[in-house]
């Protein structure tokens, strides 16, 4: 493999995350090292279909005296992402002009939920709610409001590349950097749960009506989650560095992933090459994992092909559901999570792989609750969307 290293410092700030597995980020690696589930089975979207969904539940801020135009489920998550993040954003604020601070978030969602909820209140001929508004369900809505709240003058905008966005949103942060356009970027996703997403993949026949099962011989679909999670991404040496990502464009179909994997092999296959990582230096592979019969299949051939021995591999999604486009994004925050504590998350499932895939070193709970912390440099997370819209970032852990 030919590596061309490129040596652009991009360190990544502890993340803000809230997901189905918590809040704060201890509780969170709790959960995630243990392999516990954060599933609620809810018919809130689905009405007479209980259906297992990465809801959060934890409490979120109030937005009665925000403008109508940022109210949000999205908004909520994103302000609460931030909260977690508020000695880091408060320092920001201190070191770096307004105008030399940037935001990327990727989304799918942005204020649907809230646009839905409007027009069941109006009805088929009712006039829409006088506080509706469209700027709600615009994509570049959520990158506007973090922008807002943190007083960054710098280039706002959002990315929707479906289950990839908010990993293209940390890779187009590094971009930004290198560029010079910016001195730090608040880069993550925020996805929420509601009726358009959730009837949409059951639409597709994607849903499982119990916990996924990634990657097993029963796998039967996926798990809608909701997350958010942000980064402040900064051009500085040491710490958990952003050392290489990965993009492709497959353009196969439209929802269904190409096959043979090329794809998501050559975005791994670009991650590594810039950060100068061989394939058997990585120490964990966050998988996309979706649990549906194709997309695992494809992903387990492109792994395979790169990798002579699978690295050490689980799918978060079981734990926290498919969180659309802030899958990318929160899979970032447990592989910054692994490599600062030296874990690896669990793969939970039920332990029956599928024989016609090439098999993967999954982490199995047993292996996971013996393992003691040890030094772990590199993870790799995949993710891979509708249209072939392919990304993958390579985390590495440096001293100063």
């Amino acid at each position: 493999m030919s590596l061309s290293v490129n040596r652009q410092p991009c360190r990544l700030s502890r993340p803000g995350v809230v997901c189905s597995l918590g809040d704060d980020l201890e509780t969170i690696a709790d959960a995630l090292f243990a392999g516990q589930r954060g599933l609620t089975s809810s018919a809130a979207f689905t009405p007479e279909r209980a259906l297992p969904l990465g809801m959060v539940t934890c409490a979120l801020p109030d937005w009665d005296d925000w403008p109508p135009e940022q109210r949000s489920r999205n908004n909520r998550l994103l302000a609460l992402s931030m909260q977690r993040l508020n000695d880091t954003l408060e320092t920001l604020r201190e070191s770096v002009a307004p105008e030399r601070i940037g935001v990327v978030i990727g989304t799918s969602t942005s204020g649907i939920g809230e646009t839905e909820s409007a027009i069941a209140e109006a009805g088929r001929e009712g006039p829409l709610p006088e506080t509706f508004r469209y700027a709600n369900q615009e994509l570049g809505a959520p990158a506007h409001f973090v922008a807002e709240r943190l007083g960054a003058n710098g280039p706002v905008y959002a990315l929707s590349t479906a289950c990839s966005s908010s990993a293209r949103a940390l890779a187009s942060a590094r971009r930004l950097l290198a560029s010079g356009a910016c001195d730090a970027v608040v880069a993550g996703g925020a996805d929420s749960l509601c009726r358009l997403t959730v009837n949409g993949f059951a639409s597709l026949e994607a849903i499982s009506e119990s916990p996924c099962l990634p990657f097993s011989a029963q796998r039967d679909g996926i798990n809608i989650g909701e997350a958010a999670a942000l980064f402040v991404v900064t051009p500085e040496a040491g710490g958990i560095q952003l050392s290489g990502t990965g993009e492709s464009s497959d353009a196969y179909h439209i929802s269904a992933p190409r096959p043979d994997g090329s794809g998501a092999h050559e975005a791994m296959r670009q991650a590594l090459a810039m950060g100068g990582c061989a394939p058997e230096a990585v120490d964990y592979l966050n998988l996309h994992g979706t649990g549906t019969r194709h997309n695992d299949s494809m992903e387990a051939k492109a792994v395979a092909a790169l990798f002579a021995t699978s690295p050490p591999c689980s799918s978060t999604k079981a734990l926290t559901g498919h969180t659309l486009g802030a899958a990318g994004a929160l899979e970032a925050a447990f592989c910054w999570l692994a490599l600062d504590h030296g874990r690896l998350p669990v793969h939970v499932f039920d332990a029956v792989p599928d024989p016609e895939l090439p098999l993967l070193d999954y982490v199995m709970p047993t292996v996971a609750s013996e393992h003691k912390p040890y030094p772990l440099k590199h993870a790799l997370s995949n993710s891979f969307a509708f249209g072939g819209n392919n990304a993958a970032l390579l985390m590495t852990r440096e001293e100063a």
